[in-house]
């Protein structure tokens, strides 16, 4: 299995774990972004560039604001907002998608999923019976109903999920649709909503849980987001309250801590995470920490996602509440930094570590690809 590229353009370091997207490495990300911008920015062009995709959202003087997530895109005319899924026709705001109608797939997963939460939900451990779960234990025999949205606020270069960008794949799929789906299979226990990242087609996952939950009221069906953070602030707290009174919760994808390293490595900022992760936690969390309905996940980007970035982000969480689940997930090669290794043990541990100095419940995802990494 390929380490990545071995060296670092900037400091010259040939002791570092470098992906040759980037051509940089963390230390000089984090400390010398007036000399690696460029080439942050010359790694997001070119992925963007293949999907015909903005390299960066457009600020338009005079244009039209979309205003769903953190990048306040602003589109001229015939411009399109960062996500793919809408843009500026004659100074009208149009797109792909709004509140009845949405770009994804979905499919049914069988409990226990491989979900992040399950570790410590109601479909897992069958915390909250009988209000918020079917069995006094693990919901062998029940299903999760993945919904896949197309789009994304981010551009991850790691990006575990990258057929979200193939928007011209997608299907159209309305609110009824869904419910359709929830009505013919009664044992679908919970309905998560991940992508991409669901941020973009936020109105759309808010308005059509809502309805779902409305019309199955008494129905044990848990809704739960998987994000990246940065949506609009009242679509977040409405999305947070519809996961609170189903006993679901919203799993925070904190990507790093470090605004340059996030820009780097996922194209745009990821302050407006942080931001809603308090808001949450505070309105949220203490209401019933028996079902737990906050989390969040750090994904160990080899080289990048160190026991640094991970220290700030269980300080920051644990600063707010010690009690609230965090995973580390091991990095599997993907996208665009395929070249480099699954996480080593070695990081592995020293994550761990610097998570448990705040947090009183931290586990490890993907145990079983530790397997195929190097000591």
């Amino acid at each position: 299995m390929s380490n990545g590229k071995s060296g670092c353009i900037v400091c010259k370091s040939g002791d570092v774990l470098v992906a040759g997207s980037l051509g940089v490495c963390a230390d000089c990300i984090r400390g010398k972004p007036e000399l690696t911008m460029g080439f942050v920015e010359r790694a997001h062009l070119k992925v963007r560039a293949r999907y015909g995709l903005p390299s960066k959202p457009p600020k338009s003087h005079g244009g039209v604001g979309c205003g769903l997530c953190s990048n306040q895109c602003v589109m001229g005319v015939g411009e399109k907002g960062y996500c793919g899924l809408r843009w500026n026709v004659e100074g009208r705001l149009e797109g792909l998608v709004g509140s009845e109608e949405a770009l994804l797939y979905s499919y049914i997963d069988p409990h226990v999923t491989n979900c992040c939460a399950s570790w410590f939900c109601p479909a897992g451990t069958g915390c909250g019976y009988p209000r918020y779960s079917v069995s006094n234990g693990p919901e062998y025999g029940y299903f999760n109903l993945a919904v896949f949205f197309y789009g994304c606020n981010f551009d991850c270069l790691f990006c575990q999920n990258s057929s979200h960008k193939e928007l011209g794949h997608a299907m159209k799929v309305t609110r009824e649709d869904l419910k359709e789906i929830l009505n013919r299979n009664r044992r679908i226990t919970c309905i998560c909503y991940f992508g991409g990242s669901p941020e973009p087609q936020l109105l759309f996952a808010v308005s059509a849980s809502r309805d779902i939950v409305e019309a199955e009221s008494g129905r044990v069906l848990r809704v739960c987001f998987e994000w990246n953070g940065c949506g609009e602030s009242r679509l977040v707290r409405e999305a947070a309250a519809l996961a609170n009174v189903t006993g679901g919760n919203l799993k925070f994808d904190i990507k790093c801590f470090d605004e340059n390293l996030a820009k780097a490595l996922c194209g745009v900022s990821n302050k407006r995470t942080f931001e809603n992760f308090e808001m949450v936690a505070r309105e949220f969390f203490t209401t019933h920490r028996e079902v737990p309905n906050l989390t969040a996940t750090t994904l160990l980007v080899p080289g990048y996602v160190d026991e640094k970035e991970v220290e700030h982000i269980a300080k920051f969480i644990g600063d707010i509440d010690p009690e609230i689940p965090y995973s580390l997930l091991v990095f599997h090669p993907d996208f665009e930094m395929s070249d480099l290794p699954v996480t080593p043990r070695r990081q592995v541990e020293r994550c761990y570590a610097a998570a448990k100095k705040y947090l009183r419940r931290v586990n490890i995802g993907n145990r079983h690809l530790l397997d195929l990494s190097y000591m």
